[in-house]
């Protein structure tokens, strides 16, 4: 077996290199870039017919009447951004094609005032994808079918990234003064799924190759969890400050306030987890008060399964009393007609 590098003799050379490369923008660009915004609140999305990024993107499962249809919804309480998971294999098996697919996808959301916060990498669920037909919903399993991006086997392997960088750099080339677009969020969780720091180089290299092409919008990468290493690290080269909150009130508040210090644009791109008193009435306040973009997981409930708390399955897939996530009935019906009041009330008073 070929000898390899201790891990932590890999991150020294690769921040070695990477430093000689940073290109992120002024705060005074930060916000000046943000102020143009005003107040952005809406929701990582998922068509309802999509169990995953790639059941959303390939070109058979592409379903752009039911995007049309559920970004209506989003329009409808004032929703104004939608965070969206992209993958690395929908792009290697069909570049040109993937390309005009997400035109297309942002040609909708234009018409519904929605801006598009794209994520490229995730390290989150599932670790193997394939092209073609995806696995059917495992009965009151949150988020049973969703895949990481890129696969574990090509995550692990340095060998195999020379597409990866082909990737990145293509979709920020071909988009990188789309205003459709507001933000590249480079990564999700880095670190999940039990790969902690084994993910720091890809992450590393996610934002040396962003930088290359250096396009029009920020760049991001969200804090998730208390890696001191990690959060280092996003928080030094994020042009935006990105996280993640599924807590309480008080975590909520306690968190705006210290990166608040940072002096930079601050959005939460992943927070509402009703069973955790993390919800719209007691939280957009909060955001609103602060100015703080605010972007709940889940949109419409569909095959994500994302109704079903992490780690809690509902054998019978009978819908639980309370959801966890999402909004959105399939027919546009909400979960809590007092979550959507308060929504268009926060979103139509505007700043």
């Amino acid at each position: 077996m070929k000898k390899l590098l201790p891990l932590s003799i890999l991150i020294f050379l690769s921040v070695s290199v990477f430093s000689q490369q940073k290109s992120i923008w002024p705060k005074e660009k930060a916000w000046a870039w943000y102020k143009k915004q005003g107040w952005l609140v809406g929701s990582d999305f998922l068509p309802s017919t999509a169990i995953n990024q790639l059941e959303m993107w390939q070109a058979d499962t592409f379903d752009p009447l039911t995007i049309d249809r559920e970004l209506g919804f989003a329009e409808g309480i004032g929703m104004n951004v939608m965070r969206v998971y992209l993958h690395d294999l929908a792009w290697k098996a069909d570049a040109s094609g993937y390309k005009k697919r997400i035109d297309q996808f942002l040609s909708i959301a234009k018409k519904h005032h929605i801006k598009i916060l794209f994520t490229i990498f995730d390290d989150c669920w599932n670790p193997d994808a394939s092209m073609g037909r995806q696995p059917d919903p495992k009965p009151g399993i949150h988020n049973s079918g969703w895949v990481r991006s890129p696969n574990k086997t090509v995550h692990d392997d340095p060998k195999q990234w020379g597409y990866l960088e082909e990737y990145v750099k293509d979709l920020l080339t071909t988009f990188k003064k789309d205003d459709r677009i507001l933000m590249w969020d480079l990564y999700n969780e880095p670190g999940n799924s039990d790969y902690e720091l084994n993910s720091m180089p890809l992450l590393e290299k996610s934002f040396s190759w962003a930088w290359k092409v250096r396009p029009s919008q920020p760049l991001t990468v969200a804090t998730w969890n208390d890696n001191e290493q990690f959060n280092k690290f996003l928080l030094e080269n994020s042009d935006v400050i990105t996280f993640h909150n599924y807590n309480d009130t008080s975590s909520l508040g306690n968190e705006i306030r210290q990166k608040l210090l940072l002096g930079r644009p601050l959005i939460c791109s992943e927070y509402m987890a009703r069973t955790r008193n993390s919800l719209f009435v007691t939280h957009l306040p909060i955001f609103k008060k602060y100015q703080v973009g605010a972007i709940n997981w889940g949109l419409v409930s569909g095959k994500s399964n994302t109704i079903y708390q992490w780690g809690k399955p509902v054998p019978d897939g009978s819908e639980p009393k309370i959801w966890f996530h999402d909004v959105f009935r399939k027919d546009g019906s909400p979960f809590d007609e007092n979550e959507v009041r308060i929504i268009r009330q926060l979103t139509s008073s505007g700043k």
